[in-house]
């Protein structure tokens, strides 16, 4: 049985997609089977992973709409064990259809469970917002990444997705837990950054934070526009190196959130 990932966070800007690529594919570079869901209606995990997005057919709006079995729209992608389920701006007629189904959270729940067992990873990125496609995340989902750009905002962001997350635990997934926060884009010569980062440890518990932090790297940036996730695009690069640190302390979380489960 594998395990769900979802990475969370509504406000734009702090890495959450190019986290969810990265992630997907170091961790399947380390062996283990990856499944990248991409739940945002821009797309940009889907193009951001090299899929061309007008050759699609079945895409996550066909998915959680009911209109195909989940293993139908999964696609390979060029790297080693990372599939995708990709999507379109489609996706945000879902947004609005979804308010009219009964149990209108918990559809990529039910479409997940059924290909579970044939990933180690599924990853789920969450568009940036806390509707009612990103509500779907968080119930489909077993723990949650939470990538954190070090500003001031990101603290009043922080604190209402945790109060999402409580609602969701309360009502449609009780296991629900967080994997880790993670800090990205950072740049330890800004005092903000460092002044945001401290506040967050000390407002979390150690085993709440990744060890691992993501620079600001100018090849993190470069590589979406090539279709390639950073690990591919400059394995050398000091970006290449945080996420594939950042790929094993996953896996070893995950391992043991499935021994939970």
């Amino acid at each position: 049985m594998g395990v769900i990932i979802s990475v969370v966070n509504q406000k734009g800007g702090v890495a959450k997609t190019t986290t969810a690529i990265n992630l997907s594919a170091a961790i399947g570079q380390k062996g283990k089977r990856v499944l990248l869901v991409d739940l945002d209606p821009q797309g940009n995990a889907t193009s951001g992973i090299g899929i061309n997005k007008k050759e699609l057919g079945y895409t996550t709006y066909d998915v959680i709409m009911g209109d195909v079995r989940p293993e139908e729209a999964v696609i390979p992608t060029e790297y080693k064990n990372v599939w995708i389920i990709p999507a379109t701006q489609a996706l945000a007629e879902g947004e609005i259809r979804l308010t009219a189904f009964k149990n209108k959270t918990l559809q990529l729940k039910k479409a997940l469970l059924q290909i579970k067992d044939q990933y180690d990873i599924i990853m789920v990125d969450c568009l940036p917002s806390l509707g009612v496609l990103a509500l779907n995340g968080l119930t489909a989902c077993d723990r949650i990444i939470i990538p954190m750009q070090c500003e001031p905002y990101s603290l009043e962001g922080v604190a209402e997705l945790l109060s999402t997350v409580k609602r969701v635990k309360n009502s449609t997934n009780k296991n629900l837990q967080i994997m880790g926060i993670v800090f990205t884009m950072l740049d330890k010569r800004l005092t903000v950054n460092k002044d945001v980062m401290n506040t967050i440890k000390e407002s979390f518990p150690p085993d709440s934070i990744f060890k691992t932090e993501i620079p600001r790297n100018v090849k993190i940036s470069e590589a979406p526009s090539h279709g390639e996730p950073i690990t591919y695009y400059d394995p050398s690069s000091k970006g290449a190196e945080a996420y594939k640190k950042l790929a094993g302390e996953v896996i070893k979380r995950a391992q043991s959130a499935d021994k939970m489960l």
